[in-house]
This record gives C-alpha cells, sequence and structure tokens, in this order.
C-alpha cells in the first residue's frame, strides 16, 4: 500500500480528525506528520519550536514528511506548515491531496485560544487569517480537492472526499 490520500490546512481545519475516519471509513492505517516528529524527536513541536526554532522543525518536518510519502501506508495528515517546502509540495503531486479549508472563527474554537501551538501564540484568530493567506497558494498548487469542514461533521467531509477523489470505502458487516 501507499498513501491513499494526504490531508493539508491550517491548524483547526481538522486534519487529524477527519484523517483518523478517513482512514477507518477506507479500511487503511493513518499517520500525522506531527505525532511522527514528536516520536523521532521525543519532544512536542512546541518544545522544538520554544527550544531550537521555526528554521530546525522546519528542517526536521522536510525529512520526516518525505519519508512518511514514501513509506506510510493510508491517510497522512501533514502539519499545517509542511506545504511551505518547496520539496514536500512537488512530493505531494503524486499523491492524491485534499485541502481541509475552515473558517477562523471556526479554527479558533477547535484549537482552543490557549492551545500550545507555536504558530499560533498571540491573537489566535488573527495568526490563523494570516497563516491561511500566506499559504493558501501553497495548498492551492498541491490540493486534488478541497473541501469546507466548517459547518460539516467528520462523516460529512469524509463523504465529500470519497467523492471528490472517486474513492471506495471498505463495507461493514
Amino acid at each position: 500500500m501507499t498513501v491513499v490520500v494526504a490531508l493539508v490546512g491550517v491548524p483547526g481545519a481538522g486534519k487529524s480528525t477527519i484523517g483518523h475516519e478517513l482512514a477507518q471509513l477506507l479500511g487503511v492505517g493513518f499517520v500525522d506528520s506531527d505525532e511522527l516528529i514528536q516520536l523521532r524527536e521525543a519532544r512536542s513541536v512546541s518544545d522544538i519550536f520554544i527550544d531550537d526554532g521555526e528554521e530546525a522543525f522546519r528542517a526536521i518536518e522536510r525529512e520526516v514528511v518525505a519519508e512518511a510519502l514514501s513509506s506510510a501506508d493510508g491517510v497522512l495528515a501533514l502539519g499545517g506548515g509542511a506545504v511551505l517546502d518547496p520539496g514536500t509540495r512537488e512530493l505531494l503531486g503524486a499523491v492524491p491531496t485534499v485541502w481541509l479549508t475552515v473558517e477562523s472563527d471556526t479554527a479558533v474554537k477547535r484549537v482552543g485560544l490557549n492551545a500550545p501551538r507555536p504558530m499560533l501564540l498571540g491573537n489566535v484568530r488573527g495568526q490563523l487569517k494570516a497563516l491561511a493567506e500566506v499559504r493558501k497558494p501553497f495548498y492551492t498548487e498541491v490540493s486534488n480537492a478541497t473541501i469546507d469542514t466548517t459547518d460539516q461533521t467528520p462523516e460529512q467531509v469524509c463523504g465529500a472526499i470519497v467523492e471528490a477523489l472517486g474513492l471506495t470505502p471498505t463495507t461493514k458487516d
């Protein structure tokens, strides 16, 4: 097997939640690149940002995502900033990729105002809007489909992904 679907989007778009649900629906595995980074480094993403800086984190992320895209089976959720790397975007060209969008108010509710997310320090709503604007061209570049998760249940989003990509859910007896 290989990566069946990669999910991209800003924090709070639902990549991990949808990824788990979609993997179950398709009868495949699920991998989150941030979790892989934390396992590899034996510390949190926030700690890497604080201790080593964003540049060091992005270098680790680039390696982990490249490895996951070549070896993971099933659904892969990428950290929101993974698409900033040109090499990652190139690798995503070979994988069905879905951009999960979300309105900023909904994203704020999902991540919380005190969430330990290094890219959202300070004004969470303002940071999310700024991240979305900067990353929009990259999400557009890599995505085969765009699904808005704002007022959708995970089941509805998964159904839209299956339909958009022509995937076949597993049947449950």
